[in-house]
């Protein structure tokens, strides 16, 4: 922190823990359409202890975990200082690294799977970028609702391991790009029901294709990220014949039209589920003197690596 006396109403948070996404990097880089006033500190998610507040500050205490519920706080620091509404208390029952990575992916893989189709027992959901930390969390709260899931991943090395994690999360069906390409479509999509209600697509490209061809009549493709940096490839067929609806999700958006309330109760729910032992994923923690290093691991200079989480003395 600078040093600044704290304002009424404002809350001095010390940082336990922040990860490193790639919607922060591409803030670093110019590049994310939400950009903060410069100069400015960056990362969006952590968590944190309080360690002051002012006498306007109503529902935080000393030593109350909190999570950001306002993007561009700046979470790559020791210190911030904000004031009340910038934060959402959590619990102290699950370990740092969910605490500190629960607001971003997991809540948008909850509000894809409930806000643009209505799905139930046994449809099936369709994704591209399976590995992700989103896709992890997609099939494991799918797999909670008894709601199949297909999913692609690069083909790699270790690839049959990656099937095998995935299947442990709960996924249906794990295929990479060409053995999709290699089977037959009509039976395998009388095998999943005509097809899939919801698709989800963080790659672009031809993964993207992939994903669309296997949507069932009237299916919706959400387009939630673009990892490859290329357009997404759109097979006319499905538009026309199968009425294939195409979507966009951002969770910033839905912060902006949704509560502190309604943030604090889908995070609340999901913490839940952390400790409950219904949702995991891997992540890597860094001391944040090796910050140089995360950040490289995190662009991908050292190869496929888990989410990397900083934590702070």
């Amino acid at each position: 922190m600078d040093g600044r006396e704290l304002e009424d109403g404002e809350v001095c948070v010390k940082m336990l823990a922040a990860p490193i996404n790639p919607s922060d990097i591409n803030r670093i880089e110019g590049t994310y359409p939400m950009r903060p006033t410069v100069p400015a500190v960056g990362g969006t998610e952590g968590v944190g202890v309080v360690v002051a507040v002012t006498p306007g500050v109503r529902n935080l205490t000393i030593d109350d975990w909190v999570i950001p519920s306002h993007p561009h706080l700046g979470t790559w620091a020791t210190h911030i200082a904000k004031e009340e509404g910038a934060w959402c208390k959590v619990g102290q029952d699950v370990p740092l690294e969910y605490a500190a990575t629960i607001s971003v992916n997991p809540c948008t893989a909850l509000r894809m799977l409930t806000d643009f189709v209505d799905l139930e027992a046994g449809d099936v959901v369709v994704q591209n970028g399976a590995t992700s930390m989103v896709g992890q969390c997609v099939i494991q709260l799918a797999h909670l609702r008894k709601i199949q899931t297909v999913n692609l991943v690069r083909d790699r090395s270790g690839v049959d391991e990656v099937k095998a994690r995935l299947s442990s999360l709960g996924a249906e069906h794990v295929f990479t790009e060409e053995e999709l390409g290699k089977l037959d479509m009509k039976n395998f999509l009388k095998e999943i029901g005509a097809g899939a209600k919801l698709g989800l697509n963080c790659v672009g490209g031809s993964t993207a294709t992939a994903v669309m061809k296997l949507l069932g009549e009237g299916g919706t493709l959400v387009t939630y990220g673009g990892m490859s940096k290329k357009p997404i490839k759109l097979a006319t067929g499905p538009l026309i014949f199968k009425d294939i609806q195409l979507r966009g999700f951002w969770l910033g958006k839905w912060k902006t039209k949704h509560s502190n309330e309604d943030f604090a109760a889908m995070t609340k729910y999901l913490l839940e589920l952390v400790r409950d032992d219904k949702l995991r994923y891997i992540t890597e923690k860094v001391p944040f003197e090796d910050f140089n290093h995360a950040l490289d691991k995190a662009m991908g200079k050292h190869g496929s690596a888990p989410k990397q989480v900083l934590v702070f003395k």
